[in-house]
């Protein structure tokens, strides 16, 4: 079950006092979303041009990354667990020094050929920028209100989605609740923040697909596997990096051996791996998918591997765009087998796949309305609802919680 919640209403003098915050934290977050967006196309341009010469010291960066946040990280190397801790109140500060470590350090990954992505940072810069607000509100529920806001603000400045923004920031800390407390201040500041990246040239990423087929027994049946499918790979992308995190960190206790020896590894296989195809986003496997491209069958396995062992060995970054390809490379592979269009079906796996991994029902559903348009609203929809229910234990944010009722 779903629960809404609304809680204790804001004042109005409180609700006009954040919602001001909010469009001020919008801008803020939608000026770092730029300067961290556009940098990090400039750098994975700049290493699909010198892969060979920069992938050697993938592991050498690794040990940089991990000075780094030993050195001046103190709390902020809990990262994206820091936030679930502040919004569940069992932490009361994020230290402004995560903005510039996680920052920095993702680019590193990146410009070194890590497999990442990149919303945990933008999601990251704008929880931390707000929060620091939250001190100058004394009002019920203040901390949890104001990182609500930075993580709206931070993912529609990324990727120009407000709405699923909103929900995303909504929905994440708490299984099974959405926090409408935040709704009026978290829109305000998503849609400053996405404007103000789309007005500093950062592009939005976006499909528009042909005509949908009409729904019939047979594609709703269809629609069963293939959420089901996109849902088991989703949860096999949690599992795995839940998993082998703990497992790397029993085999290779010191965070410097840990990422040193896994990372000349990870070199090696990017190398050998169609020298460098799994680097990066998966912005190119993306691409592929939609552009009527070569998409390789095991493209989406490989992706998945490769981002699971980079993001467990300690190299920062975040997720999600590597779902997103991950599913879209799943979906175009798969896509014959089921006769259907294979922009369609990369459409659906896009978005489920990220559904599952995350445990978040309302954020895909909209970005698939968001980056492909309404028409294929009906589909999503129905894919989504197995995606989404097959996994309810994991999720590629460990402090996640769930509802107890």
């Amino acid at each position: 079950m779903i629960k809404t919640s609304i809680g204790t209403k804001l004042k109005k003098q409180e609700l006009i006092f954040l919602s001001l915050f909010a469009i001020l934290i919008g801008l803020l977050v939608g000026l770092l979303d730029f300067v961290f967006g556009k940098g990090l196309l400039i750098l994975s341009a700049y290493r699909d041009t010198h892969f060979l010469y920069l992938i050697p010291f993938l592991a050498v960066s690794g040990l940089f990354i991990v000075y780094l946040y030993d050195r001046f990280g103190g709390k902020a190397k809990a990262g994206m667990s820091l936030l679930f801790e502040v919004g569940h109140g069992k932490e009361e500060t994020i230290p402004l020094v995560l903005i510039p470590l996680v920052l920095l350090s993702t680019w590193i990954t990146h410009l070194f050929g890590g497999s990442a992505g990149r919303e945990g940072v933008a999601v990251q810069i704008g929880a931390s920028l707000a929060h620091y607000f939250s001190k100058f509100s004394q009002f019920k529920s203040a901390s949890r209100l104001y990182l609500v806001v930075g993580m709206s603000a931070g993912f529609a400045g990324l990727f120009q989605t407000p709405i699923a923004a909103v929900l995303f920031s909504l929905e994440l800390l708490l299984l099974d609740h959405v926090f409408f407390r935040a709704l009026i201040p978290a829109t305000l500041a998503a849609f400053t923040a996405s404007m103000t990246t789309h007005f500093l040239g950062l592009e939005k990423f976006s499909v528009l697909l042909k005509e949908p087929p009409v729904l019939s027994l047979d594609l709703f049946l269809k629609m069963i596997i293939l959420g089901l499918l996109f849902g088991m790979v989703g949860n096999i992308f949690a599992v795995s990096l839940a998993h082998l995190k703990i497992y790397f960190s029993r085999i290779l206790g010191n965070p410097y051996q840990r990422i040193m020896v896994i990372g000349f590894l990870l070199s090696l296989l990017l190398i050998f791996l169609h020298f460098g195809r799994y680097s990066g986003l998966g912005t190119n496997l993306i691409a592929a998918a939609f552009g009527e491209k070569q998409v390789l069958a095991y493209d989406w396995f490989f992706k998945l591997v490769l981002t699971v062992v980079t993001i467990a060995a300690g190299f920062q970054g975040g997720e999600v765009t590597p779902l997103f390809a991950i599913g879209a490379s799943l979906g175009a592979a798969l896509a014959p087998f089921f006769g259907l269009p294979i922009e369609m079906v990369a459409a659906l796996g896009y978005v489920c796949v990220f559904a599952s991994a995350t445990n978040t029902f309302f954020a895909p559903l909209f970005i698939g309305f968001e980056v492909f348009g309404s028409e294929y609203f009906v589909f999503f929809f129905l894919a989504l609802v197995f995606a989404y229910s097959l996994n309810r234990n994991y999720s590629i944010y460990s402090k996640q919680e769930r509802l107890i009722l």
